[in-house]
């Protein structure tokens, strides 16, 4: 019996290897690591002297622009000769968005992504299972892996904060507090901005300790203060109370709903009746535009392999929301992350 014929789309079996890929991004990362933006921001350079700037070998490191300028992240203007491109610009460390620190190669992550599958199958983190214990406490005990994936959350929210400073009016607000801000770098970018704004970052004390410096080197000591505690304690300090807006950035999708309720009615009992809550969150539904609904999947597979959380729909958010005696007034998308508005009910 003959086997049915089918058609064979070349074109779909090329993309799909594209998809498949992982050595771009390898590649990618490891650049980033050894600073080659940085290395060709006064302009073109050769490989061998790429390569004694870089404590690298010409021979692999050629290799490996070669195959990056293949997808326009550097040029090889003539014979071993590279020079930045557009898309290499924002990996300069002196650019205004940096991205240079965004992309660290992290053998811890790695070998948790070799075990997605474990992940997809019980739903836990992968990250546990290949390392013994959970991703903050592995880097509570790895101080370099720890520093470099801080500065890639910095790279972060300097992108995300772009997005959203023009699609909220912020001016219309006088006091904020931002809820789990970490060291205060997305707070500082908003009172920056808008220079009547005051700010108040509340994490956990350790936390919060290094806000000061991050508040002084952008200017905005004056107007901003951190506070240190948990929504997790009864008896510590609790969330500052009668501010216009409290902000989560990045903070729901971290915790499961019962503990997310918990965090939810500690901030409703700190804001006035006219407060505002804005929740900047990756979301897995395409509710206002196609970037943040891409976004927000990638979000949720990286919490899935290294945490075991994940982001939520708008609809399980807003239904969320409900049992703290909060309501969802609007969605706005951004390039990065959509912003949320929630009210008293």
């Amino acid at each position: 019996m003959e086997l049915p014929r089918h058609r064979v789309d070349l074109r779909a079996m090329v993309r799909l290897t594209e998809l498949a890929d992982y050595v771009v991004p390898f590649c990618l990362r490891v650049a980033c690591d050894l600073r080659v933006a940085d290395h060709l921001a006064a302009g073109p350079r050769g490989v061998e002297e790429l390569a004694e700037v870089t404590g690298t070998r010409a021979g692999p490191l050629l290799r490996l622009l070669r195959t990056l300028a293949s997808r326009e992240v550097f040029v090889e203007t003539t014979p071993t000769v590279f020079a930045l491109t557009d898309l290499a610009q924002p990996l300069r460390s002196d650019h205004p968005l940096s991205l240079a620190t965004a992309y660290p190669l992290l053998s811890c992550d790695v070998a948790a992504w070799g075990r997605l599958d474990h992940s997809i199958r019980t739903g836990q983190a992968a990250f546990d299972l290949v390392h013994g214990t959970g991703y903050w406490q592995y880097m509570a005990t790895h101080p370099d892996e720890s520093r470099r994936f801080d500065a890639s959350q910095r790279a972060a929210t300097r992108l995300e904060l772009r997005s959203v400073l023009g699609a909220y009016p912020w001016a219309d607000l006088h006091s904020v507090v931002d809820v789990g801000g970490g060291d205060g770098g997305f707070l500082a970018g908003i009172l920056a901005r808008f220079r009547h704004l005051r700010g108040t970052l509340f994490d956990l004390p350790h936390v919060a300790s290094g806000a000061a410096k991050v508040f002084a080197d952008a200017g905005v000591s004056d107007r901003a203060e951190a506070v240190g505690g948990s929504f997790l304690d009864p008896d510590g300090q609790q969330v500052p109370t009668g501010a216009d807006a409290y902000l989560f950035k990045r903070v729901l999708y971290h915790w499961d709903d019962e503990s997310a309720t918990v965090l939810l009615r500690k901030v409703r009992a700190a804001m006035r009746p006219d407060s505002r809550l804005l929740v900047i969150e990756p979301v897995v539904d395409p509710v206002v535009d196609g970037e943040s609904y891409v976004t927000g999947l990638r979000y949720d597979m990286l919490l899935l392999a290294m945490a075991g959380g994940g982001a939520r729909e708008v609809t399980a958010i807003e239904k969320l929301v409900r049992t703290a005696s909060l309501r969802l007034v609007r969605t706005i998308g951004t390039l990065t992350l959509p912003i949320l508005e929630i009210r008293p009910a």
